[in-house]
């Protein structure tokens, strides 16, 4: 037993009152015998035991009602079992990540869930306060008629959520209630993926509810992506399945079946294909429904366009032509001159990619050159320092001999590589400009196996076609915004558009949501849930309840039980209202006390 107010306490000391009364009225004088009163002394006598104890007794009563009464002004609360509570601190935890979505005995786990929260808001009082906590980290407090009515709106995540995060958030708004008696009462599937990690210390109370028994068999994309991100216009679509048995799917890209097919277990499946569709198209890679629906498809995107026109001059190097050359046999160029890979002597149209010429006399050329293709750049020292290169797809890569890069007014454009805090590689507009030649003598780059590919991003990303890129994101992330877009199609069409600002809110549901810059798309935003959300696997209660660190953790054994232990775990009964019958009762017993005296006084 505690009290809530134990400062009233302090009322017991009026049991002094009938304490003292009790002594005063004692009779305290000279004894006198009187011999005509003899009779009466005698008959005293006879009755003294009786008058002593009825004394007695109405002093006791008159203490306990007294402490009763303080006892009921410090507001004593008690684990006892009944139907009542104390003023409770409660947040209802529900994990309404992705995988809850999942059906179990006929109906998605969320529901049941849902039924279960509903069914504890019902039990609560006027004193309680309650709030409702989500996996996405939304909460929402007030009366019970909100908080059922925001469990209603409670819909599935097309993620996984932050449950750490959720339970940090039901605790402080807990915290801050002001009140003893604090619960957290949380309804999850268990998932192991989401439960991993370190979890939060709480400095409550926490009552567990999750599903018994073996999780659905699932079926999911664990995988979909386009190979390249640009199609020259030839690419594939790679795509990997949670399967325990052989998967049928089905490919779409632009809203149209380009494929359906089976794969075994575990097999990554490659598709090419050489659509009609030009510029930056949104696919799937699609399962038949089962139950957790919500992985059953998955998004990708990739910019569809002609195989770009390449001319390289002959001072370029033999290795960037046999470079080409492997780009050609596999269509992701052609011969042409839509982009030249020259010299900087020899630069004259854009888009070019332009490296530094070989012989050093050649610098001057190659400046005045640079200043002619309106490209504000120019070649400055020749440094031969052995050193080593740093950037995406280029780290560890040597180089012997280079210039320096310098900048000249109004330059603007993106650094790929540096030396040090030099930069070795820039892209501009139409242009990207490399301050060695690309010969072993010079840079390791040309004989590197990541040579060739690197140099097919920058053929068909950086020199041709529509600028930017595919970004993948997490539903209901937040990531940086892309400095090549400045506004987001709403819903991924072209209905509406919503501007960007320093960082992007990624859309809660998943999807492709293309990026605009004024009125051309430019990228693509492509929205997934985790792969391993996919994965059921659970914590049996128990165990779950081991991974979270609490003043007390409770579990259910069912669904029942959880609602009734909501209140009653969590608090302690209230014993005001008994502590004041019991006063009551003590005052009417001495009233009857009192009134059987004076009757037979009487």
């Amino acid at each position: 037993m505690s009290f809530l107010a134990p400062l009233y306490l302090l009322l017991a000391g009026a049991i002094a009152v009938p304490l003292l009364i009790h002594l005063l009225r004692r009779r305290i004088g000279v004894r006198v015998d009187f011999p005509a009163a003899r009779y009466l002394a005698r008959a005293e006598r006879e009755h003294s035991r009786t008058l002593r104890i009825r004394n007695l007794l109405l002093m006791f009563l008159r203490v306990l009602a007294l402490l009763a009464v303080a006892m009921a002004a410090a507001r004593p609360v008690a684990r006892w079992m009944g139907a009542g509570h104390a003023p409770t601190a409660l947040a209802i935890v529900i994990d309404n990540s992705l995988s809850t979505s999942a059906v179990a005995n006929g109906r998605p786990l969320l529901d049941q869930f849902k039924a279960m929260a509903r069914d504890v808001v019902g039990h609560a009082t006027s004193g309680d306060r309650i709030w409702l906590v989500t996996a996405d980290g939304r909460v929402q407090g007030g009366t019970s008629a909100l908080v059922r009515d925001e469990i209603d709106r409670v819909e599935p995540l097309a993620g996984a959520g932050d449950l750490a995060t959720a339970l940090t958030r039901a605790a402080t708004v807990i915290r801050g209630a002001g009140l003893e008696a604090r619960q957290l009462a949380v309804l999850t599937d268990g998932q192991r993926s989401a439960w991993q990690g370190t979890l939060p210390a709480l400095d409550a109370q926490v009552l567990v509810w999750s599903p018994a028994g073996t999780p659905p068999v699932n079926h999911a994309v664990l995988v979909a992506e386009s190979r390249p991100t640009r199609w020259t216009p030839r690419g594939a679509v790679a795509a990997r399945f949670l399967s325990r048995d052989s998967s049928t799917y089905r490919m779409t890209l632009g809203g149209r079946t380009f494929t359906r097919g089976t794969s075994a277990p575990n097999e990554e499946v490659i598709v090419h294909a050489a659509p009609p569709e030009r510029g930056w198209v949104a696919g799937t890679v699609e399962l038949e429904p089962d139950e957790l629906a919500g992985d059953n498809v998955r998004y990708f995107a990739a910019w569809i366009g002609a195989a770009p026109g390449v001319f390289i001059s002959p001072a370029a190097g033999q290795f960037v032509k046999s470079a080409v050359d492997v780009l050609r046999g596999t269509e992701r160029v052609v011969e042409g001159r839509d982009i030249a890979i020259v010299p900087a002597d020899e630069v004259t149209t854009l888009p070019a990619l332009i490296v530094a010429p070989l012989d050093p006399v050649r610098i001057g050329a190659a400046n005045r050159a640079l200043e002619r293709a309106a490209i504000p750049w120019r070649l400055g020292t020749r440094r031969a320092d052995n050193a080593t290169a740093r950037g995406p797809s280029l780290d560890d890569v040597t180089i012997a001999t280079r210039y320096d890069l310098v900048a000249q007014p109004g330059a603007v454009a993106e650094t790929l590589a540096v030396v040090g805090r030099d930069a070795w590689i820039i892209a501009g507009p139409r242009y990207l400009l490399i301050g060695s030649p690309l010969v072993p003598e010079a840079t390791s780059l040309p004989v590197r196996a990541s040579f060739v590919p690197w140099l097919a991003t920058v053929l068909t990303e950086r020199l041709v076609g529509e600028p930017g890129q595919a970004i993948t994101a997490q539903p209901g992330s937040r990531i940086p915004r892309p400095t090549w877009a400045d506004a987001i199609e709403a819903g991924g069409t072209e209905g509406g558009r919503a501007p960007l600002t320093e960082t992007v809110d990624v859309p809660v549901r998943s999807g492709t949501y293309f990026l605009t810059r004024g009125e051309r798309r430019v990228g693509a935003l492509i929205v997934n849930a985790p792969p391993e959300e996919s994965s059921l696997e659970r914590f049996p209660a128990q165990e779950l309840a081991q991974r979270l660190r609490a003043e007390r953790v409770l579990t259910a054994s069912d669904q029942g039980s959880w609602s009734s232990m909501a209140f009653r775990a969590a608090a302690r009964r209230s014993l005001v209202e008994a502590a004041l019958i019991v006063a009551l009762l003590l005052l009417v017993t001495e009233a009857l006390v009192i009134g059987t005296r004076a009757r037979r006084a009487a």
